[in-house]
């Protein structure tokens, strides 16, 4: 592919039938899953509202854009989709909505063991937050919890799992999330990279800073949108406040 950058092939549509609305959240991240098939993220048009099964899901498709399918539904704003190398469930990050406050509700971790789950949006937030218009008839016992809550107004975007060298063995296996940064949170947080370790069981485990300074006295330099780990263990972040791609690189402590 890297041949013909500069000269590539003509484009070919393989469907223009993508759910779409008009308003919030309308970009389509992509992705190949494990199965071969094409995965596309739909979110919802607006904070909150009942899109039922229409929008604010996930899609999957043949790579000739045949055959396509809802995976997951209750999904406000999806724009990172990963899966493990040695495994096929469906991990991804979701937004959750504004104007509850500064700590709720949480932006989520989710992962898709089943098809066709229901993630709650936009009748509960966060696993047990009941959206106080459109919880009212709706328990969240209904719906799948998520896996790990990556806290309020963080934008969690991109992300993906991380299989480098072993000498980046702390960071082995770990997944990698673009933390955006808040918009509406008095005070700010997110604009971070945040890495998400798993137990023995296979658990996720709290976030940990693993990228930071994004903000700096006060005022924003960068945002991050999304990670990709390189075959020789170092890590790009893409940055679209400043327009910037960064390269993290790990270097062994030398013995003396």
């Amino acid at each position: 592919m890297e041949n013909h950058l500069y000269n590539p092939p003509k484009p070919e549509v393989i469907t223009d039938h993508l759910p779409f609305k008009d308003g919030d959240h309308f970009w389509k991240f992509i992705a190949f899953g494990p199965d071969g098939r094409l995965y596309v993220t739909i979110g919802a048009p607006c904070n909150v509202c009942d899109v039922g099964h229409d929008l604010g899901k996930i899609i999957s498709i043949n790579p000739d854009g045949t055959d396509r399918q809802d995976v997951a539904y209750g999904i406000r704003n999806s724009v990172g989709l990963a899966w493990r190398r040695t495994g096929k469930d469906l991990w991804f990050t979701d937004n959750g909505r504004d104007m509850m406050g500064d700590d709720v509700p949480s932006d989520e971790l989710n992962t898709l063991t089943q098809p066709r789950q229901s993630f709650g949006y936009p009748y509960c937030h966060q696993g047990d937050v009941p959206d106080p218009h459109y919880g009212k008839d709706h328990s969240c016992g209904e719906f799948t919890p998520p896996a790990l809550k990556l806290g309020a107004h963080v934008a969690a975007l991109g992300l993906r799992f991380y299989d480098g060298p072993a000498a980046a063995r702390s960071l082995k296996g770990a997944l990698l999330i673009a933390e955006h940064g808040s918009w509406n949170r008095s005070v700010p947080s997110g604009y971070q990279v945040v890495s998400v370790k798993f137990d023995s069981a296979g658990h996720p485990q709290q976030s940990e800073p693993l990228i930071w300074g994004f903000r700096h006295n006060g005022r924003t330099v960068g945002r991050p949108v999304d990670v990709q780990p390189m075959p020789d263990g170092s890590i790009l972040v893409s940055d679209d406040f400043s327009g910037s791609l960064y390269r993290l690189t790990y270097t062994p402590a030398v013995r003396k």
